[in-house]
């Protein structure tokens, strides 16, 4: 379809305000994303439909990721977001990307723009005002971020932003780390970043002042935890990524310990928010969809 013709449907799709968009990874079967998205378009007077492209039961690999992101344009979608394990994986595929997917190297929502397919990032704001709503006045100089793909280029980004001072960055990918921490570096510089081996969690928290978990352990899919609950003490702060469940083991180790704690659900609405900016030309209502996240997750925990 070429750039004019597209420009002419997408025209025509929003006189008739019509919202439609999907997302891309594997295991996404419970995400919350299609209510959310679809609920807001709905208030803001569209007509909507949000489609789900699971890797795993379209039995596509991870590397299919830029075929899907062709497939889903063809249909006619605004865009896609792109999660596990497709943040990165889909950037050798996109003809530009904004200055924030650039720095980090991943990206989690593709716009279409006529044949040109164009990635950004909403995960890096997303988390840090989900941070500064949710804990509040919580120290950062010492912070550990523990995964180093997508989601984990993010919120390092996002707490070197917020005053990070010492950031270390932990992988069971000890390559995937070095590269991330040479990324950040290059933004950021080399005093304030550093890659660890796990082997090290134990020394790091216990200095740190918080830690961002930003692997898929904890997951529906990935059931379980990435950190020792002995490691966890009360001044720590832990802050999750993961959202489905809300409540993971990590976060329940966390509190028992007397840890101050942050869910993954609001960076899932701020960033979604983000994306639907970006796929609709209007801005999003932050505060509804906050609530939107919040009653979803109850309805999925009283449904289990």
């Amino acid at each position: 379809m070429g750039h004019i013709t597209y420009w002419f449907v997408h025209m025509a799709l929003k006189r008739r305000k019509i919202y439609s968009a999907g997302l891309i990874g594997a295991g996404i079967g419970s995400s919350l994303s299609p209510a959310l998205h679809e609920r807001e378009a709905r208030r803001l007077g569209f007509e909507s439909r949000y489609l789900l492209f699971d890797l795993e039961r379209l039995g596509r690999a991870p590397a299919e990721t830029g075929q899907l992101v062709r497939e889903a344009r063809e249909l006619g979608l605004a865009g896609v977001n792109v999660t596990h394990p497709s943040k990165q994986l889909i950037v050798p595929e996109l003809d530009d990307l904004s200055d924030e997917a650039a720095a980090l190297n991943a990206v989690n929502t593709v716009v279409f723009e006529g044949d040109r397919l164009v990635g950004h990032n909403t995960d890096t704001t997303g988390f840090r005002e989900a941070f500064v709503r949710g804990l509040p006045g919580a120290a950062v100089d010492r912070v550990v971020v523990l995964g180093a793909g997508g989601a984990g280029a993010a919120v390092a980004h996002a707490m070197l932003t917020m005053g990070t001072h010492e950031l270390s960055i932990v992988d069971v990918d000890g390559e995937r780390s070095r590269e991330l921490a040479a990324a950040v570096v290059r933004r950021f510089g080399a005093s304030r970043v550093c890659a660890a081996d796990p082997s090290a969690l134990v020394l790091l928290l216990a200095e740190a002042d918080g830690l961002v978990h930003a692997t898929p352990v904890g997951m529906d899919a990935y059931p379980g935890t990435a950190v020792p609950p002995e490691l966890l003490r009360p001044a720590l702060w832990v802050a999750e990524v993961v959202y489905m469940p809300l409540e993971t083991r990590l976060l329940r180790d966390a509190r028992a310990r007397g840890c101050r704690t942050l869910s993954g659900a609001a960076m899932v609405a701020l960033q979604a928010a983000g994306s639907m900016e970006r796929f609709l030309g209007v801005r999003p209502n932050r505060e509804r969809m906050l609530a939107h996240v919040e009653q979803l997750t109850a309805d999925a925990r009283q449904a289990a």
